[in-house]
């Protein structure tokens, strides 16, 4: 077997080869509070490239960005009944005000506050009790309000990025006149997802609805986009929820509307995080390290001058050449943002593995037979080929090579997921001998589905296997029986195991 940058390889030990991906990359590391993580530069580039992308379309449809509160008073949590359930076992409670010096100097909590805060799970409640003001008319709407921020949710176990006590999102609320508007608004953002999902992130997605099991807690519709990883689990990418009138209701956001009467509005909500992050590692890499996607990567290439060690002659003239081809590079564009390139001119053994397990695009290498003969030599990460290019050519073709990066991809991943991680079932034995394989967490299972909770509830404790969502596409269910009961079928379901 051919030695790999990281160890253990996906086939030896998934879980251990992502989180090596993520330690060799130097995206981020565990902190010192339990199941929180710190982002390094390299990770946070990501997010910041990831949510310039993301911000721009959501001003672009209309939405604008404000701040709320980290802390929601616990009263105004449990106005929503189903909503305070769904998030009672993941909250983090604040109960005091200050520390104070106890016995031999020890700090203790002091000054119990009067009613417990919520550290921040979602913000439906503080932001719907605040829309309650902002909305008096029709006129007010509709209000489209997205904040980036961070949440809490005390996770049992952790897993950096996809799965953390602390992590970073963007969650939009906005707030409708009718059922038909919110509805709209709750698909337009989901298909706004997908988009970024695809066109960015390079991460095929299926869209669908949840069952009622599966759906955000208070809400009528959860609209997701479910993504397929190496290991066949599936990941549950972004979420968007049309609430009906119930957090109106709840925190009484009411209209005059143009008839005259008082009403209740309708709203919704919607947002990713950066467990994106995570499924793009998941995704793309491979056993010698990150893969980064052109369109979102912390850089676009790294230039690796040759340098003679002990000979220094020669050094500074090839070091001067790269540093003019950095400029020069960097006055080129690629998907609306110029060209970032790295530098690494330090003596350090292996930093072209570094380079590798950090999953920069290209990787440009310059010594002195480049210098002479007015080349460079260009590897591509996502395939590991390397191709010789005079110079001038090189600088304006580029942008053209990292566009076919990102393309090929996304139709690797694609054809994995059709070829290797999807499949229809209608037979119940079947159905269980795919999930029950030990080589493969089972992928993508299409089956016909009765509709019924009970039956759900069975494969997910026999199996742990969930519904990941209805697909939006038709799906004919006709002289179909339900995969697990054998009744007749209602809506054919989208299985899988999952993060």
């Amino acid at each position: 077997m051919a030695k790999t940058a990281i160890s253990p390889t996906r086939e030896e030990n998934y879980a251990e080869w992502y989180q090596q991906v993520v330690k060799e990359a130097q995206l981020a590391e565990n902190s010192s509070v339990r199941g929180c993580m710190i982002i390094k530069p390299w990770g946070y580039a990501l997010w910041e490239n990831m949510q310039s992308v993301l911000d721009g379309m959501f001003k672009a449809t209309g939405h604008k960005n404000a701040y709320f509160p980290i802390f929601i008073p616990l009263s105004l949590m449990s106005k929503e009944a189903e909503h305070v359930d769904g998030f009672a076992t993941e909250c983090a409670v604040v109960t005091h005000h200050r520390l104070e010096k106890g016995e031999g100097g020890k700090l203790t909590p002091a000054g119990p506050l009067e009613e417990p805060l919520i550290v921040r799970p979602t913000s439906e409640m503080i932001i719907n009790e605040t829309f309650s003001r902002w909305v008096q008319s029709y006129r007010d709407l509709p209000l489209l309000i997205n904040q980036w921020s961070n949440v809490v949710r005390w996770e049992m176990r952790t897993r950096l990025f996809m799965r953390t006590a602390e992590f970073l999102w963007q969650e939009g609320h906005t707030v409708h006149a009718t059922k038909e508007d919110a509805v709209a608004e709750t698909e337009r953002m989901l298909d706004i997802y997908a988009g970024f999902l695809e066109n960015y992130m390079a991460i095929p997605v299926i869209k669908g609805t949840k069952s009622d099991a599966e759906r955000f807690p208070g809400a009528d519709d959860t609209y997701t986009v479910e993504a397929m990883m190496q290991d066949g689990k599936a990941l549950q990418a972004g979420t968007s929820h049309f609430l009906g009138q119930n957090f109106a209701k709840a925190a009484n956001i009411q209209f005059l509307d143009k008839d005259g009467t008082q009403k209740h509005a309708w709203t919704t909500s919607w947002g990713v995080s950066t467990r994106m992050i995570g499924g793009m590692i998941m995704t793309h890499s491979d056993d010698d390290g990150l893969i980064l996607p052109p369109k979102v990567a912390s850089a676009h290439a790294v230039i690796l001058p040759f340098l003679k060690g002990k000979d220094k002659s020669g050094d500074a003239t090839i070091v001067e050449a790269c540093e003019a081809l950095k400029a020069e590079l960097e006055a080129q564009s690629y998907a609306e943002r110029k060209l970032v390139i790295e530098l690494d001119d330090s003596d350090t053994a292996g930093k072209k593995w570094a380079w590798v397990k950090k999953g920069v695009p290209l990787r440009i290498e310059v010594g002195a037979r480049e210098l002479e003969e007015g080349t460079v030599a260009v590897t591509r990460r996502d395939t590991n080929e390397k191709t010789v290019y005079p110079r001038a050519e090189f600088i304006t073709k580029a942008p053209e090579i990292l566009a076919d990066i990102q393309i090929t991809l996304f139709k690797r991943a694609e054809t994995f997921r059709a070829d290797k991680m999807t499949t229809e079932i209608t037979d119940k034995e079947a159905f269980y001998k795919r999930f029950k394989n030990d080589r493969s967490a089972g992928g993508f299972v299409l089956a016909p589905w009765d509709g019924d909770a009970a039956s759900e509830k069975q494969v997910k404790e026999h199996l742990q296997v969930t519904i990941r969502c209805l697909p939006l596409t038709d799906q004919d269910v006709a002289g179909k029986n339900c995969v697990i009961t054998g009744n007749p079928a209602k809506y054919m379901a989208l299985f899988a195991k999952a993060y």
